[in-house]
């Protein structure tokens, strides 16, 4: 029986799945955090079974190691030799990926290229490959990119209004990124509408630390808000979101920080840590939000707003929206910011809004709305090891 394992690496964390390549059946998935740390943390579920340690993992190499051993003590996979494709999620693919590749030494060359536009993320995804790569040798690897879903956009959505030269010369434009995920939302949402995926339209809401919108018409996507690199957009955990980029300059001159040092700010200081003075984590936010703690209820605010703005565009440019669906962290799992997103649109958009039962559920596949409501809300939950696994089944043929 051949297996796919689906990889997410991230600069201090290792996520996976092992997936049945016939059925898609999930045989084990783990996650590993705080990678280079002493007291780094390893979760394995599988085979009904939760197992959860706290050890010394120094590197991604270490920590391959250990997510390997796990899945062959707790699984059903007994030789490794029974993967026979391996899926790694790249967040940047620029202009030149359109779809999913099979790994080869000019993709790898131009992922690692593409760096710069994502220093957060590429060169993770990176380390995750040569990692798994030394120890699965005789497996396939497929990179699997967050921007590939986003390249149906037309130029006019996705040019900044720029001289065309720096388009043409540095390709800078609006790339867009949870690709992945938001390919899965819109394909899962036709089933649940028993509709052709090409008679849908869908706004998704993928809320997490990292947050994006995306209009997707007939399974395409129109327009999304991350742009150049994940910065841009709505207000994020710890990132801005869309700024006037005219404060930037200003604040280098107020502040005497370098430019390095404002883009930490934009990136690690800003977003929901940056308005609350409390932290990036929306649970935390939320329990203060209730507690009446001033900030905390303007960064709700802010946060629903924002959303709200790009929820409202994408509805234009639909003309009409069939279902708005909640994803990710956030959006899976918080009633408060869900309730605040719709309530800011439901009477332009004719929305019907189930709060009782939004403020029952978490983490599950339910819809928010009446049955009467113009447009259904949904909570559903993402799932972007099987869309990787589903991927590298197709381009290895397995």
């Amino acid at each position: 029986m051949n297996k796919i394992l689906a990889v997410n690496a991230g600069s201090s964390s290792l996520k996976y799945q092992v997936f049945d390549a016939d059925t898609f059946n999930v045989l084990a998935s783990g996650i590993i955090e705080r990678i280079g740390k002493e007291d780094a943390i390893a979760t394995i579920k599988a085979d009904g079974v939760k197992e959860k340690k706290v050890l010394e993992i120094l590197d991604h190499k270490a920590a391959v190691a250990i997510a390997l051993a796990d899945i062959l003590e707790f699984s059903s996979v007994k030789n490794l030799d029974e993967i026979k494709g391996v899926g790694h999620r790249v967040v940047h693919g620029g202009e030149d990926f359109e779809d999913s590749v099979v790994v080869s030494e000019d993709a790898i060359a131009k992922v690692d290229a593409l760096s710069s536009l994502a220093p957060l993320h590429n060169p993770a995804n990176l380390t995750g490959y040569y990692a798994f790569k030394e120890v699965l040798k005789e497996a396939r690897h497929t990179f699997v990119f967050d921007t590939a879903f986003h390249q149906t956009m037309e130029p006019k959505a996705f040019l900044y209004a720029l001289p065309y030269e720096y388009y043409e010369d540095y390709q800078v434009r609006k790339y867009g990124m949870h690709g992945t995920s938001h390919k899965y939302i819109a394909k899962r949402t036709a089933e649940l509408l028993n509709k052709d995926i090409e008679d849908v339209n869908t706004i998704v809401c993928h809320l997490g630390n990292g947050a994006s919108l995306a209009a997707i018409k007939g399974g395409k996507v129109i327009d999304t808000s991350m742009g150049f690199t994940p910065l841009a957009g709505v207000m994020m955990g710890t990132r801005t979101g869309d700024v006037d980029p005219a404060v930037f300059p200003y604040l280098l001159e107020k502040t005497g920080l370098s430019v390095d040092d404002q883009m930490r700010i934009y990136n690690h200081e800003s977003g929901m840590l940056g308005i609350s003075g409390l932290s990036n984590d929306a649970r935390e936010i939320e329990d203060a939000t209730n507690a009446g703690q001033e900030r905390a209820v303007l960064t709700s605010d802010m946060y629903a707003y924002k959303i709200a703005n790009y929820i409202g565009t994408y509805f234009i440019h639909l003309g009409h929206v069939d279902a708005i669906v909640f994803t990710a962290g956030i959006g899976e799992n918080d009633a408060g910011v869900r309730a605040r997103v719709i309530d800011n649109v439901s009477e332009a958009l004719k929305i019907k809004f189930n709060h009782k039962l939004n403020s029952e559920v978490r983490g599950i596949e339910v819809e928010l709305s009446e049955a009467d409501s113009e447009v259904k809300v949904f909570i559903i939950p993402t799932d972007e090891e099987l869309m990787i696994a589903q991927d590298t089944k197709r381009l290895l043929g397995l």
